[in-house]
């Protein structure tokens, strides 16, 4: 009580936490389950051959950029030396810098 009543003083109250709601995550019923992992390894490993296929598939004044190289260097050295999380994140980078190489290639 006399805790209470100095963080009151202080202008803060506590929170009643049984009235709290739960959040999926501890409610246990998740919208969707997560896939396994072979599943989500596989589905990467996919997108990154996708993604060096595009990257390939650039002409030469591509290859000339220095964004051409950083592309590489994410899809092959990055890419195998991440977690499973990571990869997502690293082929995404890889597919915006893809992105911006064929619109310099287009206008170039």
């Amino acid at each position: 009580m006399r805790f209470e009543r100095r963080l009151a003083s202080r202008g803060l109250k506590l929170t009643d936490m049984t009235q709290r709601q739960k959040t999926k995550a501890e409610t246990g019923n998740p919208e969707r389950p997560l896939a396994s992992f072979r599943k989500r390894y596989d589905e990467a490993e996919a997108q990154r051959e996708k993604l060096i296929t595009r990257l390939s598939s650039l002409g030469s004044a591509a290859t000339r950029h220095p964004g051409y190289r950083r592309a590489r260097k994410l899809l092959n050295d990055a890419f195998r030396q991440s977690s499973l999380a990571q990869r997502v994140a690293i082929l995404q980078a890889a597919s915006w810098l893809i992105d911006v190489l064929e619109q310099l290639t287009l206008n170039a």
